[in-house]
């Protein structure tokens, strides 16, 4: 049996935090999770505050924090345009004075600390499917910048906190991901158009919807991120993690509609600045270092995240930005 650990997951509350957090507190670790519940609600622990072996603390990460752990996940940073636009100098302080807190704590703790980074780093990208090796085509000055750049320096800093201080650091790059406790007004593509189609509303596709993108399920997802922090100590990433299937925009509505039975229309808008084209993992590297890939297909993915919008008032729940 693997030693029990003190965990720290930073953004525990948020959808990707939320399910870490379930699945390390059944694994038995001490878990403390913090999150300033800006895109998260603490409904999506709820559930676990009445083991012993989990903490909720309302903190925001570009302040620091004193604790004593063994391993940090810092998943803190809102992900979807228009909350991460809505306060874009927020967003980068986020990624940058956030990752200065926890590597320090890292630092003084020795612990193992894993960084939640992004598909994003690579922009619009000129390479297809996008391996780690590639570089990124971002516009530094554009609407997307404080999320895309801000997940940059924030490697940038796992890797210089590594070479200089011996750091422990593991940096993964996730790609879209999905499934039940996504928040209804997260801005993400699957949750916005199961939303639309529940209500009978247009689906709203931006631009032509023939653009591309890769979407991975939450607990595949989770697994991924695991391994990660568990694999040997001579591989810090940055690693892929995300479904290397490719569907245009349009399919996933259209799929959205078939498995909801909808009515709805779908409706084209203008593409927002700066919206990647395409988008697909290489994730040779994580089938070789970690054994990973995913194993849940797009429909039975999205047929659980259905059951779960089914189940759940929507009105309980409220947009984080006035941008949804």
């Amino acid at each position: 049996m693997a030693s029990l650990k003190r965990i720290l997951v930073t953004g525990g509350a948020g959808f990707l935090g939320s399910h870490l957090c379930e699945r390390l507190v059944a694994d038995g670790h001490d878990v403390v999770c913090v999150d300033n519940f800006f895109t998260s609600q603490k409904s999506n622990v709820a559930h676990l505050l009445g083991h012993k072996n989990f903490e909720l603390l309302r903190h925001d990460i570009i302040h620091p924090l004193w604790l004593e752990v063994d391993e940090i996940y810092n998943l803190a940073c809102p992900a979807s345009p228009g909350h991460y636009q809505y306060n874009p100098i927020k967003t980068l302080k986020t990624s940058v004075m956030g990752a200065i807190n926890v590597l320090g704590m890292a630092k003084r703790c020795r612990a193992k600390v894993l960084q939640a980074s992004t598909s994003e780093v690579y922009g619009d990208p000129e390479v297809h499917p996008q391996p780690e090796s590639y570089r990124g085509s971002v516009n530094t000055i554009g609407p997307r910048a404080c999320y895309d750049e801000g997940k940059r320096a924030a490697e940038t800093l796992f890797m210089d906190y590594h070479r200089a201080n011996g750091v422990n650091v593991r940096i993964v790059r996730i790609f879209n991901t999905y499934g039940p406790r996504m928040h209804p007004f997260d801005g993400r593509v699957v949750s916005t158009f199961i939303r639309q189609a529940l209500a009978g509303e247009p689906i709203t596709i931006f631009g032509s919807g023939h653009q591309t993108r890769s979407f991975c399920y939450r607990d595949d997802l989770v697994e991924g991120i695991i391994r990660m922090m568990d694999a040997p100590d001579d591989f810090s990433g940055p690693v892929n993690l995300g479904n290397p299937g490719e569907f245009t925009i349009r399919q996933l509505a259209e799929k959205t509609l078939a498995l909801t039975g909808s009515k709805s229309k779908l409706v084209e808008k203008p593409l927002p600045v700066d919206d990647p084209e395409r988008r697909r993992p290489d994730i040779t590297l994580a089938k070789a270092r970690l054994g990973w890939e995913p194993t849940i297909e797009l429909e039975a993915g999205l047929t659980r995240t259905i059951e779960w919008f089914h189940s759940v008032n929507i009105a309980d729940f409220r947009a984080p930005t006035p941008n949804y």
